[in-house]
């Protein structure tokens, strides 16, 4: 008689829950980095320097660095709720919203003018509305 090994079903379903987090956490960002980049594009359009008062300017490719990094920061946040908390998405959302509303703070003390503040605010609120849902759904899976 010989018997065939069998995984269990808990076994298999970690990894597979930490690879859905990831791909959907990296699709979110390069798609948040896509959507700020728009934004500031549209807000350049519309006439926004993005320049401070010593008149250096944000260059574009800077939203999309910059939103790539601190989406990828929210995946690592994300993935360290989902293995610590006891209701990851509740506690990663309570999270990403209190970090959102701290980003945007700086925008108005970086010395830009009010168009430009504006602007970036609607950047990261269009990275957060992208991002924070849909890592909050993955973790509620």
């Amino acid at each position: 008689m010989t018997t065939t090994p069998t995984q269990s079903p808990v076994a298999t379903a970690a990894p597979l829950r930490r690879h859905g987090l990831v791909a959907t956490g990296l699709v979110a960002a390069v798609t948040a980095a896509v959507a700020t980049t728009l934004v500031a594009v549209i807000g350049k359009a519309a006439g926004v320097d993005f320049a401070d008062s010593s008149g250096e300017e944000i260059p574009l490719f800077a939203f999309a660095q910059l939103t790539l990094t601190f989406s990828l920061i929210g995946l690592a946040v994300a993935a360290g709720i989902r293995r610590w908390a006891k209701r990851p998405a509740t506690t990663f959302l309570r999270t990403a919203l209190t970090l959102t509303a701290i980003s945007l703070v700086p925008p108005f003390l970086i010395g830009l003018d009010l168009a430009s503040s504006a602007c970036l605010v609607v950047a990261h609120l269009t990275a957060a509305a992208i991002v924070i849902p849909t890592l909050t759904r993955r973790l509620a899976d």
